[in-house]
């Protein structure tokens, strides 16, 4: 058969573009051909003197504390000459500055093989190796510094030390830097920042002073005062320094990731949202950068977003504990809780009083049908005489389900009393003896100490509990927690006023949410309500976003009558954490009752009710709502309930005395 003349003249069409089309690119290639070997023939392009001006320039920039700029004069001063071994070790010395090791080894490299001194670049390869994770090659490099490299060699050594644990060897080698120059900021902040490591805040925040009174415009050094700042005063004194940093290099990426943290606590997500993307421009791929949009994206409860921002970490901040937090959280939503079991155990490895931790860990292994090890997880928390409902609730469902339906009632009857106790330290789970033995193989661990201590006070042996807590604090003055812990045993002694100044001294190095809470109650048990409510307010006025600061301060507005100031706080902290908080909706009900906005108390008791129908505190502010609306009957039902529920309860008592009086008279 034939093709038709039609099909004959189309393949021929398409063979003559086929042919044209290889004779173009044989044309091409032909003149690309040409092109380079024209350029090889070439004498290679220099420009010395350029070269010289841009790493004059480089060496300027670094000296003045803006390594990103160095970076970019260091790199035109190579390309205006790659021939200059002084250039490739300037860049080289901007990339280890931003922490790329890689990039860093391989101009080292280039260096040397234009001409640069070997020796001089000893120290540099070491540190190189040490960002690329290989502390053991860097430890022996390290050894063979110059003579004249030697105070950067020691603060090299100490890094390496420190990443392999030898944190005595460390602490010498910083020791023989500062000896040999004590007025080198580097080297303050290198100390600080070991400090820091260490658990030494007092330290860190003594070495930070130092690093910015040497050298005022060090970013460095201004970015760990920043730090010390937010940690010993707050968010707000924190930013003045952050900023700075940022002003003598705009793109500097650790400034940029405290100043964004800082911003997103403080509530300004905008501006953390921007610094966090001058981050991710400053270093691509910065995971740090990755986990604080992932933080706003669950904020906004875009979770989709917060798992695909977090998988972009690449486990890079496996040793977060905000980090684990998030992930695990996420994991939880996704019904992935084998990985959030993962994620919550590290935490509570990590911090094991950590009981928000605990709770979540507790909900992932009772989803996952390993109820056992949920109860397990929280026993030392529903322990306490201020265990929270939500802690005694998750216990009782666990119970359930290991068919222990007495104890699981008797959970969710304790899940819903409105009184609370004090907060004394975890119960212990081991014997004084066998605590004692953890403690005296590691006496400068408080992971030891504390459970043997918890075990004396379960054993009755409070003196001399209190005596080894006071040896902890004069052996540690520098760690808050350490100061902490005397003040744990002073309350559990009876002493809260000498509580209070073991919790100030420990508030005077970190002054978090715990120190808050901890110094407001010794005040309170010592008598002296006018220095805890200085106390919040200062606390306040630093972290104004802060939930438990607004939570109590909400409750003393409401307790002293200031109804509006309360309704104020309260609102503004329910647009904050949501419409389902039990304990905020009573008192919400509470304040609006007492103001005559009936309608919104009414509401307010409903949204309270609705959650927690076996709460008596609920089931009272929603009862006395509905008296003050009119609705005796239904105010008399909801307040007889709350009195069975309830019946030592002297204000649940009266309420519904109120109301049957009010039936009474008609």
């Amino acid at each position: 058969m034939t093709s038709s003349p039609r099909r004959r003249r189309t393949r021929y069409a398409r063979k003559l573009i086929l042919r044209r089309g290889l004779v173009i690119l044989g044309g091409l290639a032909a003149f690309g051909f040409a092109i380079f070997g024209f350029i090889r023939l070439l004498p290679e392009h220099r420009d010395p003197a350029a070269a010289q001006a841009e790493l004059a320039k480089s060496i300027a920039a670094f000296q003045a504390s803006n390594a990103n700029a160095a970076r970019a004069h260091a790199l035109q001063a190579v390309r205006a000459d790659p021939s200059s071994g002084a250039a490739h070790a300037m860049l080289a010395r901007t990339l280890l500055e931003l922490d790329n090791g890689l990039a860093a080894e391989a101009e080292l490299d280039l260096a040397e093989s234009h001409g640069y001194d070997p020796a001089r670049t000893k120290y540099m390869r070491a540190q190189a190796l040490l960002l690329q994770g290989n502390p053991e090659r860097a430890l022996v490099l390290v050894q063979e510094t110059a003579p004249q490299d030697r105070v950067h060699g020691l603060r090299i050594r100490a890094r390496i030390l420190t990443a392999m644990g030898d944190l005595a060897a460390a602490r010498d080698a910083l020791g023989a830097a500062v000896d040999a120059a004590p007025r080198d900021p580097a080297v303050w902040t290198d100390i600080g920042r070991f400090r820091l490591s260490a658990g030494d805040i007092g330290g860190a925040i003594a070495a930070s002073q130092r690093a910015v009174e040497l050298a005022p415009g060090d970013t460095n050094a201004l970015v760990l005062r920043g730090q010390m700042v937010r940690t010993q005063f707050g968010l707000v004194a924190s930013l003045p320094w952050f900023e700075s940093a940022l002003k003598r290099d705009p793109w500097d990426h650790d400034a940029l990731i405290e100043y964004a943290a800082t911003l997103g606590d403080l509530g300004r997500t905008r501006d953390m949202l921007d610094a966090a993307r001058r981050a991710l421009q400053s270093r691509p791929g910065s995971p740090q950068a990755y986990y604080l949009m992932a933080v706003l994206a669950a904020r906004a409860d875009n979770l989709d977003l917060a798992r695909g921002l977090m998988a972009r970490t690449e486990d890079a901040l496996a040793d977060l504990p905000g980090a684990l937090l998030l992930g695990g959280t996420l994991d939880i939503e996704a019904g992935a809780y084998a990985q959030a079991i993962d994620k919550f155990g590290q935490l509570v490895a990590m911090q094991p009083m950590n009981i928000t931790a605990r709770k979540l860990l507790a909900l992932a292994y009772l989803r996952s049908d390993a109820s056992r090890d949920g109860i397990s997880v929280l026993k030392p928390v529903v322990a306490r005489a201020d265990a929270d409902s939500y802690s005694k609730m998750l216990v009782a469902r666990g119970l359930e389900r290991i068919d222990d339906r007495g104890l699981a009632a008797r959970f969710l009857d304790w899940a819903a009393y409105p009184t609370r106790g004090g907060s004394p330290s975890f119960s212990a789970d081991d014997s004084v003896a066998v605590t004692d033995i953890a403690a005296r193989d590691n006496p400068g661990d408080p992971d030891s100490i504390i459970p043997y201590l918890r075990a004396l006070i379960d054993a009755g042996q409070t003196d001399r509990a209190l005596a080894r807590a006071r040896e902890v604090a004069r052996d540690n003055p520098g760690a808050p927690g350490s100061h902490t812990l005397l003040g744990d045993i002073l309350m559990l002694s009876g002493q809260p006023a000498a509580a209070a100044s073991a919790y100030r001294d420990a508030a005077s190095l970190l002054f978090d949410e715990t120190a808050m809470l901890r110094l407001v109650e010794a005040y309170q048990a010592s008598g002296n309500r006018q220095e805890a409510a200085r106390v919040l307010a200062l606390f306040l006025s630093q972290n104004p976003n802060n939930v438990a600061a607004l939570r109590l301060t909400g409750h003393w507005q409401l307790a002293e009558g200031e109804y509006d100031a309360a309704i104020a706080t309260l609102e503004g902290l329910r647009e904050r954490i949501g419409d389902r908080d039990v304990a905020l909706n009573i008192e919400l009900a509470q304040a609006y009752a007492a103001t005559g906005d009936v309608d919104a108390a009414v509401d307010a008791g409903i949204a309270a009710y609705s959650v927690s129908p076996a709460n008596p505190a609920a089931a009272d502010a929603y009862g006395w709502a509905l008296y003050k609306s009119g609705d005796i009957d239904g105010a008399e039902e909801l307040l007889a309930k709350a009195a069975r529920t309830a019946p030592d309860h002297i204000g649940i008592r009266g309420h519904l005395n109120v109301v049957r009086a009010a039936k009474a008279r008609g």
